[in-house]
């Protein structure tokens, strides 16, 4: 009896340290890679965040002062400046458009006289003329400048005798009409993150004796520039 007490003592003893022995020979060979399964992982993903267009005037154009008195009988001629420094970050750039609060522009600030007449350009399609046409009128217009020439819009652009046309650009030419319906000045495809200039100069021109007589007064403009991201 004791014996076989023994053999089923032995038996079991050999059955349970098989159990562990193939126990342990699987968590030798499943350990490595549970392992190295959990000791690194991936998540991947995005941070968005949106910068819209913005648009301002770096420098506001200032109020001009034409240089020098005229004559109302004996007439001459006067001229003025200005600039304004638009700041963009529009990656397509921005346009400028300048429009005036009375027709003709140039009132009498006291008399309310419109004797100084909007420029009439040569060319029939209202756009501006290479040089300034005297006329027997006295006669107000404007032209523009940019830090970057290509910035103009074409109409003041030139090929040396006519505007629109061609892409040079001549100082003090393509005179344009002074209007209340805005006009396109500058058309700039890129943006302008430290500013861009846009020079305004102005022209009066008053011929002997002209017609219709002018009151003695000082006459006064009023433009507005528009600034828009494209």
């Amino acid at each position: 009896m004791n014996k076989i007490i023994t053999t089923s003592q032995y038996a079991l003893v050999y059955a349970v340290s098989a159990l562990l022995l193939t126990v342990l020979m699987f968590s030798l060979v499943l350990e490595p890679t549970l392992g190295r399964a959990a000791a690194s992982t991936n998540d991947t993903f995005l941070i968005t965040q949106e910068i819209t267009d913005e648009i301002s005037f770096l420098v506001p154009a200032a109020d001009v002062t034409m240089v020098g008195p005229v004559q109302g009988v004996s007439g001459g001629y006067a001229t003025g400046t200005t600039y304004a420094v638009v700041r963009s970050n529009s990656n397509s750039g921005y346009t400028m458009d300048i429009s005036f609060s009375n027709a003709p522009a140039m009132r009498g600030n006291t008399t309310f006289s419109t004797g100084i007449r909007d420029y009439a350009t040569s060319s029939s399609m209202m756009q501006p003329s290479f040089t300034f046409v005297a006329s027997s009128a006295a006669q107000f217009g404007y032209t523009v400048a940019a830090s970057t020439t290509s910035d103009l819009d074409p109409s003041f652009l030139n090929n040396g005798s006519t505007c629109n046309a061609g892409a040079g650009y001549t100082a003090n030419r393509c005179w344009m009409t002074p209007s209340t319906t805005a006009y396109r000045i500058i058309n700039r495809s890129t943006s302008a993150p430290t500013g861009a200039t846009t020079t305004l100069t102005f022209h009066i021109n008053v011929p002997s004796n002209p017609s219709p007589a002018l009151d003695e007064d000082f006459y006064t403009a009023t433009a507005t520039l528009t600034a828009t991201n494209q």
